[in-house]
């Protein structure tokens, strides 16, 4: 698997939005799907969604219509578009990437150390 780092949370209003990255170093990520997770305090990780290399999508259903994956032109980052944003989505959030298919939570060897997203007025 390779090493993802993740970055851009932060603290946000109920309603507001963040950009979340998922950056390669030394890959692209242009063959592998990325997936992304979060977990709150006291609860598991849970997959928020996934976008394979053939662009094709998956979100949970909680986060439907006010989530979105892109990738950049050099297919180094992966973003998570997050807006609508609730206090319930309020967790640590974690990419993983998969050279065949969209990893489960207990399909990731190593995670990074995340990105902390508060969702709070």
């Amino acid at each position: 698997q390779v090493q993802l780092v993740e970055s851009g949370g932060g603290l946000v209003q109920p309603g507001g939005s963040l950009r979340l990255s998922c950056a390669a170093s030394g890959f692209t990520l242009g063959d592998y799907a990325v997936a992304w997770f979060r977990q709150a305090p006291g609860k598991e990780r849970e997959r928020v969604g996934c976008v394979t290399s053939d662009g094709s999508t998956v979100y949970r259903n909680s986060v439907k219509g006010r989530f979105t994956f892109s990738r950049d032109n050099a297919k180094t980052t992966v973003y998570l578009q997050m807006s609508s944003l609730k206090p319930e989505d309020t967790a640590v959030y974690y990419c993983a990437a998969d050279r065949w298919a969209c990893p489960d939570a207990g399909e990731v060897v190593s995670w990074g150390q995340g990105t902390q997203v508060t969702v709070s007025s």
